[in-house]
């Protein structure tokens, strides 16, 4: 299935910015040519590599690195990013549950000149409807968030759903003074949160969500999302309305409704290694099965990647998240970090503290008593260079603290479970092939 994924993805042509601002330069120097000066002057002052690129319009640092096929077609830039895990997922304790399942998502992008700016096509596409769904959906022990047949999911994190981003990307210099941003998404993320988890430099191996993803990136699949923006090449601040319904439990189809919602971010790139956002949205009636509440979203976050030894890379990121619905509010904190050793070894690890509420969890008595709990993920991956796919294999093993209250819910203060699996990855792209996102 993943295979045939990722044949769709190349054949629809879909993929994130790009086009090389040196070829436009070197137009714009030709003899005949000078009125194309202060458009070349302008595409260079707001040009910055794909590494900063995170989901939807998000920013990551500048050093990230690129995992990634890279092609050109005429003037079009494509490039084809995927990421594949097949393994035994065991989670203990009462609450537990066991499966063979895959996670899987791919995404193909497309960029051209256009209008003095640059036009991206983005279509990412996941098979977990098949290998993650089911009564089971993937066992996650402390994680929260949408349904399984009409009854709230806990303990499992639901599948993504087939269609993970459908959208069409334009940016555009305005003189030399500031570019602006447009996206719309039939699928998409709107200006809410950090970069998604899948998609993030310090998350990347790790093959789970972390049990506070509700509190900070779930809005990255959401079917409606209009976004505007306008930056320099260190600031960017955006709005979007999008539909704030989480997607349903057939994930086959886009589940459109209403622009009910909005959001606002702001997005600080200060130095080549480091990237912040915070943001604020209101969400409409997020939830299936609590469809009367709303609730307000603040996140803040910071980022960290930096080449490491002869061909590593540290990245980090802290992340706070806060839902606010009626007569309270409820907090989650992430800190997790990927340590690339060689380009080969990649431990990993993710420390979590999230105030679950007892209708997230579906425990007796009141629906909104806070519960403070824990979970620290920790993992290795072994990649396997030196071809055009990079095969993996690797190991999670997620440790939680409960408080004494629930402990007869999960027979344990501390459940505890495991992921082994075996992947694949693209490999990472040399620092000279990193195409430029030009016209921005």
């Amino acid at each position: 299935m993943n295979n045939c994924l990722v044949a769709l993805a190349a054949s629809a042509l879909i993929v994130s910015p790009g086009i090389a601002h040196a070829q436009e330069h070197e137009h714009g120097s030709m003899p005949g040519m000078e009125h194309a000066e202060p458009v070349a002057r302008a595409a260079e002052t707001f040009s910055f590599t794909h590494s900063r690129e995170g989901s939807g319009t998000s920013w990551m640092p500048d050093s990230s690195p690129v995992f990634a096929h890279h092609f050109m077609a005429g003037d079009w830039m494509l490039m084809l990013h995927y990421a594949a895990t097949l393994g035994y997922d065991d989670q203990w304790s009462d609450r537990g549950s066991r499966r063979l399942t895959s996670t899987n998502w791919v995404m193909g992008m497309a960029a051209h000149p256009l209008l003095g700016g640059q036009l991206t096509f983005r279509t990412m596409l996941s098979a977990e409807p098949v290998t993650a769904g089911g009564e089971l959906q993937l066992p996650l022990l402390l994680q929260s968030g949408e349904t399984y047949g009409g009854q709230p999911l806990h303990d499992r994190q639901h599948p993504h759903d087939l269609f993970m981003e459908v959208a069409a990307i334009y940016r555009r210099p305005i003189a030399d003074l500031f570019g602006i941003e447009l996206y719309g998404a039939l699928s998409g993320e709107p200006a809410l949160g950090p970069t998604a988890f899948m998609h993030r430099a310090s998350a990347m191996n790790n093959p789970f969500p972390p049990i506070g993803h509700h509190w900070q990136d779930s809005t990255h699949i959401s079917f409606g999302v209009l976004t505007a923006g306008v930056y320099n090449r260190w600031v960017k601040l955006e709005g979007s309305i999008f539909h704030g319904r989480e997607p349903d439990e057939n994930r086959w189809d886009f589940d459109f409704g209403a622009l009910d919602s909005w959001s606002g971010r702001l997005s600080v790139n200060p130095t080549q290694q480091t990237s912040f956002q915070v943001s604020y949205g209101y969400l409409n009636s997020p939830e299936a099965a609590q469809p009367e509440v709303s609730l307000h979203r603040v996140t803040a976050s910071g980022s960290y990647s930096a080449p490491m030894f002869s061909d590593g890379n540290v990245a980090l990121t802290a992340l706070w998240g806060r839902n606010l619905e009626a007569g309270h509010s409820s907090d989650s904190v992430l800190v997790e970090a990927n340590l690339d050793l060689d380009g080969k070894n990649v431990p990993f690890v993710r420390f979590e503290y999230v105030q679950k509420l007892g209708h997230d969890l579906v425990l007796p008595g009141d629906p909104d008593a806070k519960y403070d709990v824990f979970q620290g993920s920790f993992g290795y991956v072994h990649r396997f260079t030196g071809g055009p796919v990079v095969p993996v294999i690797g190991i999670s093993v997620d440790i939680g603290i409960v408080p004494a209250s629930i402990e007869a819910q999960y027979g344990t203060r501390t459940p505890v479970g495991a992921f082994v699996f075996i992947g694949l990855q693209p490999p990472k792209m040399s620092l000279g092939h990193e195409h430029h996102m030009s016209g921005m």
